[in-house]
């Protein structure tokens, strides 16, 4: 029998919000992908379709207990690591990366989902695990390598900025934990050491992109063409923007990846600085209602899979919004919900399914 206090403690705030960024990310869409010679106009009816794939899978997880996934976070995690593996071997490559699966009917980027199992594998672990004492060297060794071996895999497609984003997702789940001072000392040690040997490791056009990132006039019509040309797109809307279908860096052919990476740019120069606050304000909206989630959790499994699906989506969008306007490397992170990507949709609708699914339970846990 259906119990109604599944409906009272649904975040309708929550659904309202994550619709509201859908319906403007596919309106952005339309602008800008309608003069790409490849694809064009239709890119925006694709996302349309992956958002209602989004949505059937975001409800259907309501009807599941969000602890399910605390019992299956080892298959999960473990398909996402063979799917990661047999990218490398028989992935569809893309622009000198190989990083999508061909299904037939779609191509699916397993790096996307592995963000996911990632964050309940990580979820699960610390769930079953709380030493009064607080966690040392050796209760983090077996989370890292959860982290790690995923993050190895993806880097060798190559797709450094997401392999990043899986650290920066553990290190703020660690925020939750009680980790003894010398082991934090420690970690933050390693990883200032490890830095050299990271950048060493890069490949050169990656160093370039950091070399570029510093100094964008080194290249202006090679690696730097996308920021120079992004920030010129976001810096020209100016307080009101051009109006909608009158951005002149994407109707023009300036600005690459518009559709994808770079959304966010046709966005800012359209609607201005204005339109851009209201979209980042969504952003922090979403993300505060996550927040709250988590902290009103009754239960640890459901705090820790909620803070790590909030640091999820708020790494994303920082990390691409600074990449837009300048203040990051280009590492090829779409904005959450607004940048086209069946994959990137998919992923975040089933983390926002997870938020609901947690939220629309706490009443169980008195």
């Amino acid at each position: 029998m259906f119990d109604r206090r599944y409906l009272s403690h649904f975040d309708w705030i929550l659904l309202a919000i994550v619709l509201v960024i859908m319906a403007l990310g596919v309106v952005n869409l339309y602008s800008a992908s309608a003069t790409l010679t490849k694809g064009g106009g239709i890119f925006y009816l694709k996302q349309l379709n992956w958002y209602i794939i989004g949505l059937f899978f975001m409800f259907l997880l309501l009807l599941v207990d969000y602890r399910w996934f605390y019992k299956w976070a080892p298959i999960l995690y473990i398909v996402c690591l063979v799917s990661l593996v047999l990218v490398l071997f028989i992935g569809k490559e893309v622009g000198g990366g190989r990083r999508w699966l061909s299904l037939g009917f779609a191509n699916v980027q397993p790096s996307e989902f592995a963000k996911l199992a990632t964050v309940i594998a990580l979820a699960s672990y610390f769930y079953r695990r709380d030493p009064a004492e607080g966690y040392g060297l050796k209760d983090l060794i077996f989370p890292t390598i959860l982290v790690l071996v995923p993050a190895l895999l993806i880097m060798e497609e190559p797709d450094l900025g997401t392999a990043g984003l899986l650290f920066l997702i553990y290190a703020s789940m660690l925020l939750l934990i009680r980790i003894r001072w010398p082991v934090l000392i420690s970690m933050a040690l390693g990883t200032l050491l490890s830095l050299p040997i990271l950048w060493l490791n890069l490949k050169p056009y990656q160093r370039r992109r950091i070399e570029i990132f510093l100094r964008p006039e080194l290249d202006p019509l090679g690696s730097g063409y996308h920021v120079i040309q992004s920030k010129i797109a976001v810096g020209s809307g100016g307080m009101f923007g051009r109006g909608y279908l009158s951005g002149t860096q994407s109707r023009l052919n300036f600005l690459p990846e518009r559709h994808t990476d770079f959304a966010f740019s046709v966005f800012a120069e359209e609607w201005g600085f204005l339109g851009a606050v209201g979209v980042i304000g969504l952003y922090l909206l979403l993300l505060i209602r996550g927040l709250s989630i988590a902290a009103r959790s009754k239960e640890r499994f459901g705090s820790f899979l909620a803070f790590g699906i909030v640091a999820m989506i708020f790494w994303q969008a920082v990390i691409n919004i600074a990449m837009v306007v300048g203040m990051m490397p280009v590492v090829g992170i779409p904005l959450p919900l607004f940048s086209y990507g069946g994959s990137s949709v998919l992923t975040t609708m089933i983390g926002i399914g997870l938020l609901l699914n947690i939220r629309m339970r706490r009443f169980m846990f008195q």
